[in-house]
């Protein structure tokens, strides 16, 4: 499905100029906070901030919980100077000998002082006019116990965002990440429609995504588009390098399958490959650059500049997102990941 017809080409544009927008108002606040500035919405397979399609740039930024407040807002406003407007930032975190998780990894429950943490960098981000993607993990970690390591812990732990976080309308939850993954990591379909329907009667107007490990094939985007109802699709495409070129075809394939399904959804590349991953491929800047370029091509809604440690590094330095306690993001990145933020500062 790589050469989709004209004829599909024209019926998704047709779908997508015709599709009705979700109402996405913001919920009222609670008497201790503020109303929210921004709102995330979808309309068709694009997404919304308050009310204007906005295609979502952003960063990792899984070990922001842990990034002193100055060190955060700094980073924050380099991002938006870049043009960077939402960040993905985990809740059930733990590496390099500290947890900072948001959420008890064992119960779901509230954990302090991260859980406050939390609300304070949604505040900061709906102040800027960002997006913060809260994800929850399943999982085993090389610090601390297993993250949420039954339903019922996953479900406690959904309660506990969706309750502390009603007052914001810039973030949204994934609620597992690479669910699909078969070791400790997995979600069912089933423990997925459950839990997205946990969000709906708490908050009906929250946006919910699962995140899938590798390209979607055609029966898992049916379970995620129709049987669970994520409000649109996060796939976590191979690091390989002939990825960056295949990303605008497998954009198209994703939306002339869902045009078949009768139900388009955003498809939002929320974890593309990264520098030190391994060390087999080196991603360039161009590879970003490039990556980039296919997925707005494409008709994606969204796009992240995915980074992390240092496989294979003395303390796996630098740690980039994942260990923000010491240094800031910008400060950590390389001298391709400086080349691609460069471009992006200067537009091109």
């Amino acid at each position: 499905m790589n050469n989709i017809p004209r004829q599909s080409n024209l019926a998704i544009s047709s779908f997508l100029i015709t599709a009705a927008a979700l109402a996405f108002a913001s919920a009222a606040p609670a008497a201790d906070a503020p109303a929210s500035r921004t709102a995330l919405g979808v309309e068709g397979a694009a997404f919304t901030i308050n009310g204007q399609p906005t295609f979502l740039l952003g960063a990792s930024y899984y070990g922001g919980l842990g990034a002193p407040d100055d060190a955060r807002r700094q980073d924050f406003n380099e991002m938006r100077a870049c043009g960077f407007n939402w960040i993905r930032v985990w809740v059930t975190w733990a590496a390099f000998g500290g947890d900072i998780s948001a959420v008890d990894p064992t119960t779901g429950e509230p954990r302090q002082p991260y859980l406050d943490v939390l609300k304070r960098v949604v505040a900061d981000c709906d102040q800027r006019g960002m997006i913060v993607d809260v994800t929850l993990s399943r999982g085993k970690t090389d610090s601390g116990p297993p993250r949420l390591p039954t339903h019922e812990a996953h479900r406690v732990a959904v309660r506990t965002l969706v309750e502390s976080l009603k007052p914001y309308r810039n973030c949204y939850l994934d609620l597992s990440n690479e669910r699909n993954i078969g070791d400790s990591r997995h979600t069912s379909i089933d423990e997925l429609r459950d839990l997205r329907e946990l969000v709906r009667a708490l908050d009906a107007q929250r946006l919910v995504t699962a995140s899938h490990g590798g390209d979607i094939g055609g029966d898992e985007l049916r379970a995620y588009v129709r049987e669970v109802g994520v409000d649109f699709i996060t796939p976590h495409r191979p690091r390989a390098a002939s990825s960056p070129g295949r990303t605008e075809p497998k954009t198209r394939e994703y939306l002339a399958a869902m045009l078949e399904l009768d139900r388009v959804v955003p498809v939002h590349y929320q974890e593309p490959f990264r520098r030190g991953y391994d060390q087999g491929w080196r991603p360039s800047s161009d590879d970003f650059s490039t990556d980039l370029a296919q997925a707005r091509a494409g008709g994606a809604a969204g796009w992240c500049f995915h980074n992390g440690d240092q496989r294979g590094a003395a303390e796996g330095r630098p740690r980039r997102s994942f260990d923000l306690r010491e240094q800031g993001l910008f400060e950590q990145l390389d001298t391709e990941e400086r080349k691609f933020i460069a471009r992006l500062r200067g537009g091109d």
